[in-house]
């Protein structure tokens, strides 16, 4: 498949993916996927646990983040082994940061921050590659070029988080401030593009009041840019340019990510100046300062037919499966909703 081919295509799925999200799932309807039994209670009623679409979203795009992340280090040639290896390695840093991090911040042990998970990313990857190379690499004889990885890692992110809003959207997390309250420009800019949430238990109801108010769409804007973001570090990164590819997707995301704070309305931890933005500020600085200790090869090849080739069998299939399933059933649980079940037979049916 053609390189271009291949972003333009990413671009007009994901595109359509964002589009449906942003009409839908504001709705009550787009909170909770199931509910399963878990507890019979007093008078013959069950509790239940809330399986949440904010699991499947979320298992959605780090099932996409991890795959593209593959396809664009194998579009390079880089064995299958090498690749693998490194996503786990960033998933098992990364996933446990995303809970870890949200409660040394926001003080709560049931919530998730991709934010402070992108940092713990960010700041650990380069040795966690190195460290990769000295051990895995030595004995099955594969070299992991760190820029590039580092650049297939910011870009899959990138497109990852992006999916990743719709969770947001759908539990009615991250939410934007009242269109009331906001300056005279926003409420113009944002009149027929707001979101207005539906149902007590998203958490811009339960949290801040905001139940059937326009407020800002800020989970749009972040997805929208961030995909866009990553689509266009995708073909960057498949031209052969590495390096514009990591810069790019880095420092748009990372400075997105401290002015969004701006006009979100969620808490984010004390201080006016949110542990969230200095996080985005301190990776910003320190992707900048990483290519001056650490070359970059040149000479690059991408060919992203090949990278799809390496992750087209039964095997890695599996994989995506089974990281799809963890990830849901990580995230997909909700601990701060609950639901009572009652059963009962049609007894005009027997």
């Amino acid at each position: 498949m053609n390189n271009t081919l291949f972003a333009l295509i990413l671009g007009i799925v994901l595109g359509g993916m964002l589009r449906w999200g942003f009409r839908n799932l504001p709705r009550e309807r787009w909170q909770i996927l199931a509910a399963v039994p878990v507890e019979k209670e007093e008078g013959g009623r069950w509790r239940g646990l809330n399986l949440t679409y904010y699991g499947v979203f979320n298992a959605n795009a780090y099932v996409l983040g991890v795959a593209l992340m593959l396809v664009l280090m194998g579009s390079l040639g880089i064995p299958l082994a090498g690749t693998f290896a490194m996503a786990v390695t960033l998933l098992l840093i990364c996933v446990p940061a995303s809970r870890w991090v949200a409660g040394v911040v926001e003080k709560k042990a049931h919530t998730f921050t991709v934010g402070g998970a992108s940092f713990v990313g960010i700041v650990t990857a380069p040795f966690a590659i190195w460290l990769l190379n000295a051990t895995l690499g030595r004995l099955l004889e594969f070299d992991i070029p760190i820029i590039p990885a580092l650049a297939a890692m910011a870009v899959s992110y990138a497109i990852g988080e992006g999916i990743g809003r719709l969770a947001c959207i759908s539990f009615g997390c991250c939410y934007g401030s009242p269109l009331s309250q906001s300056p005279a420009f926003i409420k113009r800019l944002f009149k027929r593009h707001c979101f207005v949430f539906t149902g007590e238990t998203k958490k811009a109801a339960y949290e801040g009041g905001l139940e059937g108010q326009k407020v800002i769409p800020i989970q749009a804007v972040t997805s929208t840019l961030y995909v866009g973001t990553g689509v266009l570090g995708a073909w960057l990164f498949l031209l052969g340019f590495p390096l514009a590819a990591l810069i790019l997707a880095v420092l748009i995301t990372q400075i997105w990510r401290i002015l969004s704070e701006i006009v979100r309305s969620d808490y984010r931890g004390e201080g006016r100046i949110s542990a969230y933005q200095i996080m985005g500020l301190m990776s910003a600085l320190y992707t900048m300062i990483l290519p001056l200790l650490i070359p970059t090869p040149s000479g690059l090849s991408p060919e992203v037919g090949r990278g799809i080739g390496s992750i087209a069998n039964m095997g890695m299939l599996l994989f995506f499966e089974a990281l799809w399933v963890g990830i849901f059933l990580y995230t997909g649980r909700s601990m701060v909703t609950g639901s009572t079940l009652s059963f009962h037979v049609h007894r005009e049916r027997i």
